[in-house]
């Protein structure tokens, strides 16, 4: 069973909309890019929309391992505020039963007028870092 995410920790994740995903290839290699995201609270994922043909793409699976950050657009060392997260990549049916494409959408319409799909990621981990209730402050998460 998994634990509460804090209100903190949603209410941060809600605020922001990009996110670095880290994905390892074939090679094993790290590959990351940086993309908006949705939060959806209810299935625990934060949802993207990427276009075929990208150098990413052929790393998008079901099942797969990823790790990634958010921090705001802006940052002050002794307010900063930030996510690190893991989490394994959803299959298409997953996000199409908890209708996580529309929730995207709702979030940035404009998405609409690109080509491509939704892919979420099912989060595992969380440590949220908050230096403004003391330097170093973390609350962690796990799934």
């Amino acid at each position: 069973m998994s634990q509460e995410i804090q209100t903190k920790v949603k209410e941060f994740l809600g605020a922001n909309k990009v996110s670095t995903v880290c994905f390892i290839n074939a090679e094993g290699k790290p590959y990351c890019i940086n993309c908006f995201y949705v939060f959806d609270e209810g299935t625990t994922t934060l949802v993207f929309k990427s276009s075929y043909g990208t150098s990413h793409d052929a790393l998008v699976k079901a099942g797969a391992d990823v790790a990634g950050t958010i921090v705001p657009d802006e940052i002050n060392v002794m307010s900063l505020k930030g996510i690190q997260f893991t989490g394994i990549l959803l299959d298409k049916k997953e996000i199409d039963e908890c209708k996580l494409g529309t929730q995207y959408i709702k979030s940035f319409p404009m998405s609409l007028a690109m080509p491509g799909y939704v892919w979420a990621v099912k989060l595992k981990h969380l440590k949220y870092t908050d230096n403004t209730l003391g330097f170093g402050n973390k609350t962690l998460w796990n799934a």
